[in-house]
């Protein structure tokens, strides 16, 4: 499906965060305390994003990961709006914004925190993985 038709299937809210730099409300939002196993991917574009095992509960108000699943998944930007210094963080197939990085996160797992708005994800279980398409990333859920 094109991108055209992928944006007119979003929210108002996830249309303002991915396409518009926006940012939902703290606290007030789908996964800030979903801690399911699962793989959470770009609403737009489906590209695999974060993981589950990778979340984290920081406090502050949306879900928190120490890294992305790959990588190469995700473009970093300079981002100075509202007078702040800070790394925006936007999916790489379909330039989704999906939130900031920060150097806060937990030392053990490198010390970053990537905040990502909830309306820039889609989740899916670890039981739905190859069903849904992602059965190559069932390996992170293995014991």
């Amino acid at each position: 499906m094109k991108k055209e038709n992928r944006l007119k299937q979003l929210t108002s809210m996830q249309y303002h965060v991915t396409q518009e730099k926006g940012t939902e409300p703290p606290f007030q939002n789908e996964f800030d305390d979903h801690f399911e196993d699962g793989l959470y991917v770009d609403i737009v574009s489906g590209e695999p994003l974060f993981s589950s095992k990778d979340k984290f509960q920081s406090g502050c108000g949306w879900p928190a990961f120490t890294k992305p699943v790959e990588n190469v998944r995700i473009t970093e930007h300079k981002d100075t709006s509202f007078g702040m210094l800070r790394t925006e963080v936007r999916s790489k197939e379909a330039d989704s914004h999906l939130g900031h990085v920060f150097p806060d996160g937990p030392i053990e797992t490198g010390g970053l925190r990537y905040c990502i708005n909830s309306a820039a994800l889609r989740f899916i279980p670890k039981n739905k993985l190859a069903e849904e398409g992602y059965a190559e990333f069932e390996k992170l859920f293995e014991k």
